[in-house]
């Protein structure tokens, strides 16, 4: 399949990249640094990324705008999504082939082509896999390139320490790191917080509960994020925050947004993106999201995952 991806490339004078909305790390890594290695690669193309900005990761990318127009002819690629309903900008489908390239369960097997590899940590290190497999047919990676494919890998493994982490993992981000970016000041970027969400990020360290089947809940109505004068962006930042309290197995957060109710499920061992399917979300067995549009409906999720948890013993 990498084969068959490399040469649809070698096909198309333009080619087009996207990923999902409500970007992380991994989605503006491999988006960008595909974009960066086919323009390094093939320098008469016109490659482009697009999609809505988002603040937050300002720092790794820049989008393009483009017109309608540009996607007549056009060879479409869209990383880490595993839904077409969550493709950032839908205009996706006005190119003349599609190509997936994801880590999700493939739930959603949409595109002309598709390469899906459920055992890659991040699509940042499937891009990166791709490289290695198409040296031989031209492909090159530049520093730039190299800067955000670390940056998607470090950002899905959480800093390597997710169980998604695997010895070729490892080896990638190695080699990566041969190339000339400022690491340290790239984990800065990634890491450094803001006043603000380290407050409200105490304040739910301090108001949490956990069940004693080791389940627990968040709630961020809000009134709270505005309180905190925290964007839901923001708050999302802070679903990991639980990780390391002794005794629990799974936990969500509920983020309140202007038209809905974001549901982020994360776990230590317990397979939570089942729960996520049912609420017509989806993602990584230990990492997953959806959307609510009730209180009600938040409460039927927090108790499926008190559920599951109590199931676990």
């Amino acid at each position: 399949m990498k084969n068959k991806i490399i040469q649809k490339v070698k096909e198309y004078n333009t080619i087009i990249i996207h990923r999902h909305v409500r970007p992380d790390p991994d989605a503006y890594g491999s988006q960008g640094g595909l974009g960066e290695m086919l323009r390094a690669s093939f320098p008469d193309k016109k490659i482009y990324t697009v999609g809505k900005e988002e603040p937050t990761l300002a720092y790794l990318r820049k989008l393009d705008i483009i017109s309608d127009e540009e996607y007549q002819g056009a060879l479409v690629i869209v990383c880490d999504t595993a839904n077409q309903e969550r493709i950032c900008d839908q205009r996706y489908r006005l190119g003349k082939e599609l190509i997936k390239i994801d880590h999700h369960p493939n739930e959603d097997p949409y595109g002309d082509l598709l390469w899906v590899d459920t055992s890659a940590s991040s699509v940042s290190e499937m891009i990166y896999d791709l490289y290695k497999s198409g040296q031989d047919e031209g492909l090159r990676l530049n520093d730039e390139a190299a800067r955000l494919l670390f940056a998607g890998i470090v950002g899905d493994t959480g800093r390597f320490l997710y169980p998604s982490t695997t010895r070729r993992t490892m080896e990638f981000a190695g080699e990566l790191l041969q190339f000339n970016f400022d690491r340290n000041e790239l984990f800065n970027r990634m890491y450094e917080t803001d006043e603000k969400v380290l407050k409200l990020q105490g304040y739910i360290l301090q108001t949490f509960s956990l069940s004693p089947s080791g389940a627990a809940s968040v709630t961020l109505k809000k009134e709270l994020l505005d309180e905190f004068n925290v964007v839901p962006s923001e708050a999302s930042l802070l679903v990991s925050s639980l990780g390391n309290v002794k005794g629990i197995k799974a936990w969500v957060f509920f983020i309140e947004e202007a038209d809905q109710i974001r549901v982020r499920l994360r776990s230590k061992k317990l397979v939570i993106n089942q729960i996520a399917k049912k609420y017509k979300g989806g993602g990584h067995p230990l990492a997953a999201g959806a959307s609510v549009y009730s209180w009600e409906e938040a409460e039927n999720v927090a108790a499926d995952l008190e559920a599951l948890c109590r199931e676990d013993g």
